[in-house]
Order: structure tokens, then C-alpha cells, then sequence
């Protein structure tokens, strides 16, 4: 299986600890170099991100489209431009990400998304964890992540919770 991330699922769930849930998701994450860039820029999860590219869990692929990424740059920001041409050059299974205009550009190229939302509601469906709801406020409180009411609702509702 084949996936790409942006930066925001992966430091999101870096900074509260629980980046285990992806290995326990994806075998492997490719990311491009951007993204590595944009993620080692955060102290305290520099040293989670180096030993996870240490162990080949988490991979840097260089996206070879510079078109793709220049076109999408002009709307997005580099990481996102330069994931989604990754993810569309590898024919990814799926594409982490979490921006709602990336994921609307995801979507219009084909791509499968997922964002951090559908990862825990994902991980709660498989057993991973007891509870969404936990996760999802401490990402809120520690990670600064940012969730509509709807959408939190919404979520809570499809987790059970």
C-alpha cells in the first residue's frame, strides 16, 4: 500500500504521542522532502520524526513533477502542492492530509484522501483505540488543531462516542 502524508496529520499526532496509530494503519508513509523540512522545524517531535525515517517507516521521496508542484503552489502551500504531485506520480492508495482546499485539489486529481479526523474514527473502527473523542480534544488543546463543531459532532457520531 502506498501513502503519501502532509506535514499536519503527522505533527498533529507527533505532538500528542500518538503517532503509533499510523504504523498501526499504513506500513509505510512516503513524504517529500518538504514535508520532512516543515516537520524537523518542530522541536519536540524532531527527534520522533528522525528515528521513524531511521526505522524506513516514514520515507522521503522526491516528487519529479515540478510543474504540478508550481501550478499547485500558487494556491497551496509547498508541502501540500509537493504531496499531492507525489501521491499522484506514485498512484498512491491514499493521501494524508488535512487542508480543506488540498483535499478538494486531492479530490479533483483522484486521489483518496484522508485526514486526521477520518484516521482516528479509522483507528477507532479497528479496535486500535477504546475512544476517539480523547485523542481528538487533546488534539485540539495541545496540537492547536482546528475542528468545526459540525464536524466534531459528526465525528463523535460515526465513532459512536
Amino acid at each position: 500500500m502506498r501513502v503519501v502524508s502532509n506535514t499536519s496529520p503527522l505533527s498533529n499526532l507527533a505532538v500528542i504521542g500518538e503517532i503509533s496509530l499510523l504504523q498501526k494503519i499504513y506500513p509505510t508513509i512516503l513524504i517529500p522532502p518538504i514535508v520532512h523540512t516543515e516537520l524537523v522545524r518542530f522541536p519536540e517531535i524532531r527527534a520522533t520524526i528522525s528515528t521513524l525515517i531511521n526505522t524506513g517507516w516514514l520515507e522521503i521521496q522526491t516528487p519529479k513533477n515540478f510543474q504540478l508542484i508550481q501550478t499547485l503552489g500558487q494556491v497551496l502551500d509547498p508541502g501540500e502542492a509537493s504531496a499531492i504531485s507525489l501521491a499522484i506520480e506514485l498512484n498512491a492508495d491514499r493521501l494524508l492530509i488535512d487542508e480543506r482546499l488540498s483535499r478538494s485539489i486531492a479530490l479533483q486529481h483522484g486521489l483518496k484522501i484522508r485526514g486526521i479526523v477520518g484516521i482516528l474514527v479509522n483507528a477507532k473502527n479497528q479496535r486500535l483505540i477504546p475512544a476517539a473523542k480523547p485523542l481528538l480534544d487533546r488534539l485540539i488543546a495541545e496540537a492547536g488543531f482546528r475542528i468545526s463543531q459540525t464536524l466534531y459532532d459528526h465525528t463523535l457520531q460515526e465513532s459512536e462516542e
